[in-house]
């Protein structure tokens, strides 16, 4: 699927929004297990858990992006730029999600890293973000929002 198909608002491919949402979870992923180990390593309050968690997915997921557009040779002002507008709602509704999972399950923000509850609800929780996210990311993507504005850059 090229670009200007993106952008002239036909219906993307469920196919497509999910390598999106898969791509822009590997980065909130990342972020978000590290904030989670490290605040519950630190015995972090759960709000500050949380904090720190959606953070470092913001930060990792705009730097995945980021990456792949500086090494299309793109300055870094116009990456910084892409990735916000690829990326911002899409984390946003990924962290939304995610961190919510993590609060409601009984005892998951407190079991402590060595518990089969944290981990099962932190894997359920990036799990449920990915689903309720492709939808997001198929209606961003077919109005050449999101992260249509990366595959430019990709195609270069």
């Amino acid at each position: 699927m090229d670009h200007s198909e993106h952008s002239t608002g036909t219906r993307t491919s469920w196919k497509t929004a999910a390598q999106a949402t898969l791509h822009c979870l590997t980065g909130c992923a990342i972020g978000e297990v590290a904030g989670m180990v490290i605040g519950t390593a630190l015995g972090l309050h759960n709000a500050g858990t949380v904090v720190l968690s959606i953070a470092l997915a913001f930060v990792f997921g705009y730097a995945l992006t980021m990456r792949g557009v500086l090494r299309a040779g793109v300055d870094f002002r116009t990456a910084v730029k892409v990735a916000l507008a690829a990326d911002t709602v899409s984390i946003l509704v990924m962290e939304i999600l995610d961190n919510a999972f993590m609060v409601v399950v009984p005892g998951a923000m407190d079991a402590g890293l060595g518990s089969a509850l944290f981990w099962l609800s932190l894997a359920g929780a990036l799990v449920v973000a990915f689903v309720v996210t492709v939808p997001v990311n198929r209606w961003m993507i077919s109005r050449g929002k999101g992260h249509a504005v990366v595959h430019e850059y990709h195609e270069m």
